[in-house]
């Protein structure tokens, strides 16, 4: 077993053994034993009691974060001529469409987020298999293809983030920065858990949310009661 640092250490002493922390609790204690000298990310864990394997089992949605998620995020607006200039006062950071399906096809992917319209999607499936592994294929289930382009960029900035569950049934993101105060880490957990309970499939029986865990990049996990939020 690998030896701990000392600032690991400290950080275990720090969280007890079979504690179950409220979400307030939590959202303290991440910031007192986060160490690194970089702004950490704040993830929280999901362990939902659903067969993601079934369709109708599978959950997927989108929520915005009242305070945001404290990363700066990259868009393209991949969006027809009429729709670039207010894509562009939205935020985006590329606006075009042609140049950039282009350049994406000769490999550019320096992007976190992909907005466009139904009408050009023809265009872009063209780019499933570069867009589709880096998770940048735009999906009108995110949010990601729609009429109002800049409404969505400005969501996205704004700290509108999609998620889904993975094979194992556990839902994993990002809900802000150790710089945010306790009770901005806290305020985002309960809107990202609001959404997830709301998303519920109606054939999921039993119990729904299993556990919950907040940690930082680097650090150990603390486990929150799910009925704290």
């Amino acid at each position: 077993m690998a030896k701990l640092t000392k600032n690991q250490r400290l950080a275990a002493e720090k969280i007890e053994a079979g504690k179950v922390y409220t979400i307030a609790e939590a959202a303290a204690l991440v910031k007192e034993i986060t160490t690194t000298k970089f702004d950490a990310s704040v993830d929280i864990d999901v362990r939902l009691g659903v067969d993601p394997r079934k369709a109708n089992q599978m959950v997927r949605g989108v929520v915005s974060l009242p305070n945001g998620t404290g990363k700066v995020v990259r868009v393209l607006a991949l969006c027809t001529a009429d729709q670039e200039a207010a894509a562009k006062e939205a935020g985006a950071d590329y606006v075009g469409l042609d140049e950039y399906i282009e350049k994406i096809k000769g490999g550019w992917t320096d992007i976190d987020v992909i907005i466009t319209q139904p009408q050009v999607m023809g265009k872009i499936g063209a780019l499933g298999r570069i867009l589709g592994p880096r998770g940048l294929m735009p999906n009108p289930k995110s949010g990601t293809v729609t009429m109002d382009i800049a409404k969505a960029v400005k969501e996205v900035k704004q700290g509108k983030i999609d998620f889904k569950v993975d094979k194992f049934g556990i839902l994993h993101t990002s809900i802000g920065k150790v710089s945010f105060t306790a009770d901005q880490i806290a305020e985002n957990a309960r809107e990202f858990i609001d959404t997830v309970i709301k998303l519920k499939p109606a054939v999921a029986k039993g119990e729904y949310i299993k556990s919950v865990y907040l940690s930082s990049t680097m650090s150990q996990g603390i486990k929150v009661d799910p009925k704290s939020f």
